[in-house]
């Protein structure tokens, strides 16, 4: 059976996708681990150095910027592609901004404060009080570790405009967006599916950015479907 490669988002963990391996537990899954290094080249090829041979791959936000980076470095490797509430674009100035601001509050001992804050912008804003999903958000934040959220933003900030290489994707892609994600909106969703050949778009009624864990079943549900089609 075809192997899966989840890539996580920012701050998260394989928690991110724990409704998504449960339903897919008969299928080879590997979570990739993105604490280690903070270029998108370098975390793509320490990923490409564990998984299969060939395998289907899906990345949610910061995981999204890896698959692209995967996608651009070894695309023969990919039988299929999902892209959760994430986008080709870098960062603007002011998000740059933003994530040295978390970087030097992080350094100075604050990194549960910065967790902290980020919730409200990674959940749809009418499950901004959901203190279940709160908890699984700040244990991954917590299992992440400040160190490597630092990593991972050198990364973020580091990353380059991957939309001139969207329309060179050849294998079947999927895109999936929250319909109230405040980070990755679905107007960047519909960039991506709209430079990407035959990609499909599916937007997700009542979910923020974490679309994985606000309303996992409906994105179990496309992954199982994404996952039914013929392979590249």
């Amino acid at each position: 059976m075809e192997a899966l490669v989840l890539v996580p988002g920012l701050l998260c963990t394989e928690a991110l996708y724990a409704p998504q391996i449960a339903a897919l537990a008969d299928r080879p899954i590997m979570v990739a681990d993105h604490r280690r290094h903070e270029t998108m080249r370098e975390i793509a090829e320490d990923i490409l150095k564990g998984a299969p041979r060939r395998f289907a791959l899906a990345g949610l936000s910061m995981g999204g910027y890896v698959a692209l980076e995967i996608m651009r470095i070894a695309p023969e490797r990919v039988t299929r592609l999902a892209l959760l509430d994430t986008t080709a674009r870098p960062d603007t100035p002011e998000q740059t901004q933003n994530r040295n601001k978390q970087i030097e509050l992080t350094r100075n001992g604050a990194f549960d404060r910065v967790a902290q804050a980020l919730f409200p912008m990674f959940v749809h804003e009418n499950r901004e009080d959901d203190g279940a999903l709160r908890d699984i958000v700040l244990g991954m934040a917590k299992k992440t570790g400040g160190e490597a959220f630092i990593r991972q933003q050198h990364a973020i900030m580091s990353r380059d405009d991957a939309r001139p290489r969207l329309s060179q994707i050849q294998c079947p892609t999927m895109v999936i967006v929250g319909d109230g994600d405040r980070l990755t909106p679905p107007d960047r969703a519909e960039e991506l599916h709209r430079a990407i050949p035959g990609s499909r778009l599916e937007v997700v009624a009542n979910c923020g950015h974490l679309s994985t864990l606000e309303r996992p079943e409906a994105v179990t549900s496309l992954f199982m479907d994404w996952l039914s089609g013929a392979a590249a």
